[in-house]
C-alpha cells in the first residue's frame, strides 16, 4: 500500500512541475489580441478569427492536468483506507496496577492497627435528621 502511495505522489509532483513549466512557456490570449491591433508583427492571428486549434503545449497541459487530477483522486482514496484508532485513548495500552489482597490496605489508615477511641460517640445508623426550628 505504501508503494502505491509513493508512486502516486511522485507522479503527481512530476506532473505538477511539468504542468507549471508548460503553462509558463505558453503565451496568453492577450498577446494574440495585441498583435491583431497592429502591435509587433501581426502574422496570421486576427482578433475574431480562429486561433488555429490547440497546439502541442496546450494538449500536453490538458493531459498533464488529467494525470494530476487522477493522482489526486487516487491519493485521496488510498489515504482514507487506513484503519482508524479504536478510541484514541492514551491509557488503552497501560496495564492496570495490581490490587492488594487485603481490602483494608486500599484505604490508608483504615487497617487493623487503627481502632476507634473508647469515649467516641457511636456513628449514626439511620439517615441524617435535620433539627426543626
Amino acid at each position: 500500500m505504501n508503494v502505491v502511495l509513493t508512486i502516486l505522489l511522485a507522479v503527481q509532483i512530476l506532473s505538477a512541475l511539468t504542468m507549471i513549466g508548460l503553462i509558463l512557456m505558453q503565451h496568453g490570449k492577450g498577446a494574440d489580441a495585441g498583435a491583431a491591433f497592429g502591435g509587433g508583427g501581426a502574422g496570421s492571428a486576427s482578433l475574431f478569427g480562429a486561433s488555429g486549434g490547440a497546439n502541442f503545449m496546450s494538449r500536453s497541459t490538458a493531459v498533464l492536468a488529467a494525470v494530476f487530477l487522477g493522482c489526486t483522486l487516487g491519493l485521496a482514496y488510498f489515504g482514507n483506507l487506513r484503519e482508524a484508532p479504536s478510541s484514541g485513548s492514551v491509557l488503552e495500552g497501560v496495564a492496570a496496577p495490581a490490587q492488594p489482597a487485603d481490602p483494608s490496605q486500599q484505604i490508608p489508615g483504615a487497617g487493623p492497627s487503627v481502632a476507634p477511641a473508647p469515649d467516641a460517640a457511636p456513628a449514626p445508623t439511620g439517615p441524617a435528621q435535620i433539627p426543626a426550628k
